[in-house]
């Protein structure tokens, strides 16, 4: 992640820090994750789609999910709830995060995507 995603480097120390803990969360969700850089500069996590993405802001750091249907019983979504595509977790300094949760929603997003998709499941869509 270092070199792949250089850009974290002008990020703030505490985003920096967050970011190597979302890294290691998405990983441990599963060892088949691949890190990879789009829309120029942000850091993504795929896995049959595109589980996450991080994008550091002036005062917060964003943790994009890409799956609008995966549970998230303990409430950690706070922006985006009711997009038909991608919801974000908004973090600021003094915040920290649920890993416990954090880890459960992104094995729920890598099981969509396995699946095939969150889209073909909202649909009613499976793969047998």
């Amino acid at each position: 992640m270092a070199v792949r995603f250089a850009s974290i480097r002008t990020w703030l120390s505490w985003q920096q820090k967050l970011c190597w803990q979302v890294r290691d969360l998405v990983h441990a969700a599963d060892a088949d994750v691949t890190e990879t850089i789009k829309r120029t500069k942000l850091p993504y996590f795929t896995l049959d789609g595109n589980i996450c993405a991080l994008l550091g802001a002036k005062d917060h750091v964003n943790i994009f999910i890409y799956d609008p249907i995966a549970p998230d019983p303990e409430g950690i979504i706070n922006q985006g709830r009711g997009n038909s595509t991608a919801r974000a977790i908004q973090v600021h300094e003094s915040e920290p995060i649920n890993k416990r949760a954090l880890l459960k929603l992104f094995k729920a997003v890598i099981a969509n995507n396995r699946a095939c998709g969150w889209r073909r499941l909202q649909r009613g869509w499976s793969r047998v």
